[in-house]
């Protein structure tokens, strides 16, 4: 067997992505979850950065640069890892990034209130690159914690500069930018710490590193690869990929070595099995021994006040209801708050399509042309906005918050124990609640499960939950049909209505991921371990920033790249005629039987049809069909639309089928693009299609039809 570098920097450009300009020198930023990597990501490169997958990877990365001391720096944030023995997608990833020889220095960011979990990765860091810098993040929480951390004795005893961060204020960044830079050029040489393992894998190594010395690139820890070539079955193809950058082939030199290193291991009874997790060991209790002499701590009992709090959060009696209770505050200041910027953005944006009206006139141009973009394309996305803009705005930010301040591991941990009787993954949870806010979002979020199976499952159910674009058709049928007759408590009673509607969303979610787990996805739930990070002051400012830029603007920008065709083809449909009829009077008809079926009429049908790139415009298109407007429009009341649709046929049956075809539908056009993207198959795109609008179809046939036996 034989080991051959394939040129790592070439493979490193081409599998990374990573555009470098002469002269910039790039830096790998890693960590476990929870440490503040993102904080200190974005504390150094500001917005000066930019997100993407990995190629072939669901697996974001996020690139940003700085400039310290005239020298550009590119900053690779790595996926949030508690290890580098490729067990998940994220590990892997993290590990070959590392392991390519590409950075110029890696940056490994710590919790200091637990140091020696996190020291596991610095230890594993160590054995890749030399070239490491320790950032112990989050000082201000060990003080309030009465932790102290000896950060020069950690560095002599680690061997490589340790940098004491509160990333949250700026404190302590501009000497880890200066570590960074020392290091990059040389003006500091590391020692880093090399684990020991006994007597008998030392030896193992002692042979084995001079033969690998001699056929591997200088860039990569001969060491490393020494150990990983110990650790694994290389005549298994899957475990040859734990070394992505070599070539194996065979050669009689390193099969002798390794068959003999096979002998003297067994000979300390330690078999292939059992090596790992003798190495894993021996980095843990080398991380118990360096922690035991640096940490400090007053106050024995310093999570007293988090496990207090969990004890009510977590718990098998008020886990559940205190995080329904949560999610309905949620809606309600949601729903209350969007109200009244709602119309300000309608009353501006329609302002401006009389303006464009007038400049149409002015021109002289055909009415058709002005039908098309300003009845059409304009006001569909002044719909949009004004609908859409103002719950995002205000529900992104209360979920960002929810999320500083660690509660939506809470909520994992809560539904963990349904999903897994439904054979799907605890995760899932997280993924839904994303979904609250938009559904396309939520399928992004998806990338965090690392089985694909289970990862499927969630993309294919994640539409169960109701999105920012249906909220506006739910709490209208809801405020009208339900809520009308309470006055002052309409909004309320509106909130409920949704919880509602949302807690039948995730019992439909649990049914589904168990018959996909059980059909066309079989497969064992897999394990993973889920970190409840410690409560923590969340930053306002952060908050506002990361949940209007990173998520409501580009989830609008992506329902406005959709709607827009949609509004032309809305109003094309009602404004061609053939004979009597318009197209969209021809299509209603047409569906009228089925429609009848599902406890709704064809108009109903035709308007969840064309709002299929975008939800937000499906009450609006009901409205324009029942008025043969031939344009979308607004009644000025919700009266006037309990009316309209009271003249048209509607009962308490139609307003509930709708509301649960609503609810359970085909996802928009964006998030279908998403689940593409995501997959990268038409084939799981389409099931989700179909699987999502049996469902609502099922469901609101069995309703009607049960309602009309039953003479309700």
């Amino acid at each position: 067997m034989n080991i051959r570098q394939v040129s790592g920097r070439r493979i490193a450009r081409e599998t990374y992505r990573v555009d470098l300009h002469d002269g910039d020198l790039m830096i790998a930023l890693a960590g476990n979850p929870n440490t503040g990597k993102s904080t200190v990501f974005n504390s150094l490169t500001g917005l000066k950065q930019h997100t993407g997958n990995w190629p072939g990877k669901t697996v974001t990365n996020a690139q940003g640069k700085y400039i310290h001391q005239d020298q550009r720096f590119i900053l690779i944030d790595l996926p949030g890892t508690y290890s580098l023995f490729a067990n998940s997608v994220d590990e892997e990833v993290a590990r070959d990034f590392i392991c390519s020889g590409e950075p110029r220095v890696t940056v490994v960011v710590t919790d200091a209130t637990c140091l020696e979990r996190n020291l596991n990765l610095v230890l594993q860091v160590m054995e890749i690159t030399d070239h490491v810098v320790l950032c112990v993040n989050l000082l201000d929480e060990a003080k309030r914690k009465k932790i102290q951390v000896d950060l020069p004795a950690l560095s002599k005893i680690l061997g490589i500069p340790v940098i004491g961060t509160s990333a949250r204020d700026g404190a302590g960044l501009d000497a880890l930018k200066d570590a960074v830079y020392q290091v990059a050029m040389g003006e500091i040489e590391t020692a880093p710490l090399r684990i020991r393992y006994g007597s008998a894998v030392e030896e193992c190594l002692n042979l084995l590193e001079p033969i690998v010395q001699s056929i591997v690139d200088k860039k990569v820890n001969r060491r490393w690869v020494a150990l990983r070539l110990l650790d694994g079955d290389w005549n298994d193809e899957a475990s040859r990929a734990q070394l992505p950058f070599f070539r194996i082939r065979e050669s009689k030199q390193l099969s002798d070595a390794m068959a003999l290193s096979d002998q003297m291991l067994l000979e300390d009874h330690l078999d292939r099995d059992s090596l790992r997790d003798h190495i894993v060991t021996c980095i843990v209790a080398q991380a118990e021994e360096i922690t035991q002499k640096v940490l400090r701590c007053e106050k024995q009992n310093y999570n007293d006040m988090d496990r207090r709090i969990d004890s009510v959060l977590t718990s098998r009696i008020w886990g559940i209801p205190v995080m329904v209770a949560l999610l309905g505050l949620v809606f309600w200041i949601t729903i209350k708050g969007a109200n009244y910027p709602s119309q300000v953005l309608g009353i501006g944006l329609f302002w401006g399509q009389e303006r464009l009206t007038q400049l149409f006139l002015s021109a002289g141009w055909p009415d058709w042309l002005h039908g098309l973009l300003v009845l059409g394309m304009y006001r569909t996305l002044a719909w949009v906005i004004s609908v859409m803009l103002p719950p995002m705005a205000i529900f992104f930010p209360m979920f960002t918050l929810l999320e500083d301040l660690g509660y939506l591991p809470r909520i994992a941990f809560n539904l963990d124990n349904y999903f897994k009787k439904a054979c799907a993954h605890g995760k899932q949870a997280l993924t839904m609640c994303m979904g609250f806010g938009c559904n396309a979002a939520g399928v992004i979020s998806c990338r965090i499960i690392d089985s694909p199976r289970e990862r499927l499952i969630s993309i294919i159910t994640n539409n169960y939950v109701p999105c920012n674009g249906r909220f506006p058709t739910l709490i209208a049928l809801a405020t009208v049909f339900i809520a009308g007759e309470l006055g002052s408590y309409q909004s309320v009673a509106a909130s409920l209505i949704i919880l509602a509607a949302i807690v039948i969303g995730i019992m439909i979610t649990l049914i589904i991921s168990k018959l996909l787990s059980k059909t066309i996805l079989k497969g064992i739930p897999s394990s993973f371990a889920l970190e409840l990070p410690p409560y923590r002051k969340p930053q306002i400012g952060r908050i506002i920033v990361r949940s209007l830029y990173d998520r409501t603007l580009f989830v609008l920008a992506r329902a406005i790249i959709v709607a827009a065709p949609a509004g032309m083809i809305t109003w094309a449909f009602a404004n061609i005629y053939v004979g009597d009829l318009s197209i969209l009077q021809y299509g209603a008809n047409l569906l009228g039987l089925f429609g009848h079926l599902l406890g709704l009429d064809g108009f109903i049908l035709m308007a969840f049809i064309l709002g299929f790139p975008a939800n937000e415009i499906v009450i609006p298109i009901l409205v324009m069909s029942y008025m043969s407007a031939g344009q979308m429009i607004e009644l000025d009341s919700l009266q006037a639309l309990r009316e309209l649709f009271f003249a048209n046929g509607w009962t308490w049956l139609t307003a509930l089928c709708a509301m649960l075809f609503c609810l359970n539908h085909y996802p928009c056009g964006t998030t279908l693009l998403t689940i593409r993207k995501e997959t990268q198959s038409i084939k799981w795109t389409l099931i989700t299609f179909a699987i999502t609008a049996a469902t609502g179809i099922i469901l609101c046939f069995v309703v009607a039809q049960s309602a009309r036996l039953l003479g309700l």
